[in-house]
């Protein structure tokens, strides 16, 4: 039996003698799970090349007793949560196109009229959901989304990434409308990010994945900022580019891009002690990476990684501590550890949890369980980043979305699966 082995299935002894409370135990940092929608595997967690056991930081949180509450079921791939600001019901999107307003005190879910047809194949389809930060004085809502060619404002073939706005007034999204369109189009339905979230400045920041570009070179698209594939965009509230986005006054640049050389980040979030974008980003095989998006910044994909070629031990690339010329993440699942493949993450600001405040959460899909992670430091070359033991490791699930909810604390999850729940982390 693999450690990993040993120590999920003590965790679950211990859940089934609590009654499904979980009372999670001091532990070295464990990892899994293979790049994208890659099969299962173990592995350590390692931040900058080192194992986070015996020196990592001590851990204030990991005794912290959870409950694990249904909210609403029955969501066909749900892949965003976004709570209305002065409403209390969540947002939540459907990858196959649909968009719910759900009661999260009845588990009511109201159908919300108006998402825009969307390109619902591979791994596309209706994506993040992001609320304006001056809700509900500015009731726009945004999502985004991959659509065809046909279904864009934009010139081109294939399907690519979308952002788009409208005015909620529930029951409906009114005037929805694209107000950005990562371009070039591609014929392929992999790899389209994406999340969206509001900087403190008021920026909205949107991630875009290289759309499974495999040519693993100088000329990957991640690798050239004049278009807006394998990048973060930062955006104005009306969808232009922003003011002062580092390649605002470059001809040969897209003025929408803030950094690149990313391959398919599905989760990010704000630090609020430091104002900081937090992003976490598939590798090809293992390599998954937790990064900070710094202006201007080039964080590698494909002249540099920590994966493995697909099907192989060998590395894809130079490691990123290996070139000079590119932003090293904060923490990084190494060719052959199993991995993290993510999506969603969150920095826990609640107050039903104060032992994890200041703590990272983000979800992971084939290894099937909520990562915590401590973070002491600042900036993309400062901060110290520690994976501590899961959270639902028991339950099977793929998780997708996280979110916080405000006027409790709770942490909400929405599950990757045909028929999956949507379900909260309370204090037992």
């Amino acid at each position: 039996m693999t450690r990993r082995s040993a120590h999920l299935a003590d965790r679950r002894s211990v859940l089934r003698a609590t009654g499904g409370l979980a009372v999670l135990p001091t532990a070295g940092c464990l990892g899994g799970g293979g790049a994208d929608d890659g099969a299962d595997g173990g592995g350590t967690g390692t931040d900058g090349g080192t194992d986070d056991g015996d020196d990592a930081l001590p851990d204030d949180g990991d005794d912290v007793e959870y409950a694990v509450e249904r909210v609403a079921e029955g969501f066909e791939d749900p892949w965003g949560l976004a709570f209305l600001p002065g409403d209390g019901r969540l947002l939540v999107t459907e990858r196959p196109g649909r968009l719910s307003l759900v009661d999260p005190g009845s588990g009511t879910v109201e159908s919300v009229a108006g998402a825009p047809d969307v390109f619902a194949a591979g791994q596309g389809g209706l994506l993040d959901v992001a609320v304006h930060p001056d809700y509900p004085d500015d009731r726009r809502v945004y999502l985004t989304y991959s659509a065809a060619a046909e279904d864009s404002p934009a010139d081109g073939s294939g399907a690519t990434t979308h952002v788009g706005a409208g005015r909620l007034d529930p029951p409906a999204l009114s005037g929805f409308e694209a107000v950005r369109v990562a371009e070039p189009f591609r014929d392929t339905d992999l790899h389209f990010g994406s999340r969206a979230t509001f900087g403190p400045d008021g920026a909205l920041f949107v991630t875009v994945g290289d759309r499974r570009d495999t040519e693993f070179g100088p000329d990957h698209v991640s690798q050239d900022p004049s278009n807006e594939l394998g990048a973060t965009l930062r955006l104005t509230p009306d969808g232009d580019a922003h003011p002062d986005n580092p390649f605002a006054d470059d001809p040969d640049a897209s003025d929408a891009v803030y950094s690149y050389g990313h391959r398919n980040p599905q989760a990010m979030a704000v630090r609020p002690e430091t104002g900081a974008v937090w992003q976490c980003e598939h590798g090809e095989e293992d390599g998954d990476e937790i990064n900070v998006v710094e202006r201007g910044g080039n964080y590698g994909w494909p002249i540099a990684s920590e994966a493995c070629r697909y099907g192989t031990d060998d590395p894809l690339a130079p490691g990123h501590d290996e070139r000079g010329d590119v932003v090293a993440p904060v923490h990084y699942w190494p060719c052959g550890s199993g991995g993290f493949p993510p999506s969603g993450a969150v920095f826990y600001d609640g107050d039903a949890f104060p032992a994890w405040r200041g703590d990272l959460f983000a979800g992971t899909l084939a290894a099937q369980y909520l990562g915590r992670f401590t973070v002491e430091g600042a900036g993309a070359a400062e901060a110290d980043v520690t994976e501590r033991d899961p959270l639902l490791d028991d339950r099977e699930w793929r998780m997708r979305a996280i979110a916080v909810e405000p006027s409790t604390g709770h942490l909400y999850v929405a599950v990757d699966d045909p028929d999956a729940p949507v379900v909260r982390i309370v204090p037992a």
